[in-house]
């Protein structure tokens, strides 16, 4: 089932490889220019974040090179070994002592000057493992008891683990992408209605259980109520966003960075994006990202095997997932969650695992049926 066919591409899709490129050096340009500020007045070092990032990025992109030579069904054979690591580092990392502490979440792990983020490997790693589960058991899905309770089991204990540090975002992130494989996988419909249903059940007690995630409700409702606190965030946000009109005010002239929104370079770089570049830089950002979605799944209709096709579909569906509900956080549709915007945001694992990730999408279309 995992071995590669004999009439293939045998090159990856360069269309998809520029987009990448140019989402990567988008960011590291939007990186700097939004928090030059902030590293200056911190670090007496404006350049502090962006050399950072281009260091994440020159690993990342080494790593990208790297699987994309690694013929992608190899994951499947070691699918249980990575799973079982990312399990043991979720745990790993809610050791006190172990696990840092960061906005309130206990999800990285020191190591050295750097820290990593098991949430980050977790989403990659249930991706191979839930791809090979699916192409070999896709008979069952349909069936509750043999199929889907298996794979809802699988997803919910690592979103439960997620949830202990709490880290709501990348949980949240960590699902959907999980139920998109699951419902193409050919599950029925009525699964998803009771499991919908039980979710927000389920959601609507992890709000209550927590405050804070309350007054993210209140804020989001109403973020003017409390302007100097829980509202703080978005209204900033939407501060830099609606000056930047059509053409922006000029790369690097932002005014919102200037302490205004609280680290601009990380979950709200959209937003300075917004301001210096207007709503035709914006509309640019994410036209570049319709056409990595566009080009993923097609990558996943021509891969040779199922494995293949879910896992390529994995794949471009956490990317998609994370870009939707980042930018909708930004511009004030959903309430904040704390999610990294794909390629742009300020972030070693974010980006490390991101950019090997489409390493093996780049690979699968270079085994893609001809």
């Amino acid at each position: 089932m995992f071995e590669k066919q004999l009439s293939v591409k045998d090159k990856p899709d360069y269309f998809l490889l520029t987009i990448i490129l140019l989402l990567l050096l988008i960011g590291i340009v939007m990186v700097y220019s939004s928090s030059y500020v902030w590293a200056e007045y911190k670090y007496a070092d404006s350049m502090y974040f962006v050399k950072r990032q281009l260091l994440f990025a020159g690993v990342g992109i080494a790593g990208m090179f790297f699987f994309m030579t690694i013929p992608y069904y190899n994951w499947a054979k070691y699918a249980r070994v990575i799973l079982l690591v990312c399990f043991g580092l979720l745990l790993l990392v809610l050791i006190p002592g172990v696990g840092l502490v960061r906005g309130g979440a206990q999800s990285w792990i020191g190591v050295g000057a750097f820290s990593i983020q098991p949430s980050e490997f977790m989403k990659l790693g249930l991706i191979i493992f839930l791809s090979v589960y699916l192409s070999t058991n896709q008979k069952y899905i349909t069936s509750f008891k043999k199929g889907f309770l298996p794979s809802l089991i699988l997803v919910f204990t690592a979103f439960g683990l997620i949830m202990l540090q709490p880290d709501l975002g990348t949980g949240m992130v960590l699902v959907l992408t999980c139920m998109i494989m699951i419902f193409v996988s050919g599950a029925r419909i009525l699964h998803f209605i009771g499991l919908g249903l039980l979710g927000l059940g389920g959601f609507a007690l992890l709000i209550l259980s927590a405050p804070y995630r309350i007054s993210r409700i209140t804020a989001y409702l109403n973020p003017w109520e409390d302007p100097l606190g829980d509202g703080f965030q978005i209204i900033q946000s939407l501060y830099a966003i609606g000056p930047g009109g059509l053409m922006g005010v000029g790369l690097g002239n932002s005014l919102q960075k200037y302490f205004y929104l609280p680290e601009p370079q990380t979950d709200f770089i959209f937003a300075i994006l917004g301001e210096e570049l207007g709503f035709i830089g914006g509309s640019i950002l994410l036209l570049l990202f319709i056409l990595l979605f566009w080009r993923g799944v097609r990558v996943s209709i021509e891969a040779p095997d199922s494995f293949g096709r879910f896992l390529a579909l994995g794949i471009v569906s956490m990317l998609t997932v994370q870009v939707m509900i980042n930018i909708s956080v930004v511009i004030g549709l959903i309430p904040v969650t704390g999610i990294t915007l794909p390629f742009l945001s300020y972030g070693g694992s974010s980006l490390t695992l991101t950019l090997c990730s489409v390493g093996i999408l780049l690979n699968i279309s270079r085994n893609a049926r001809v």
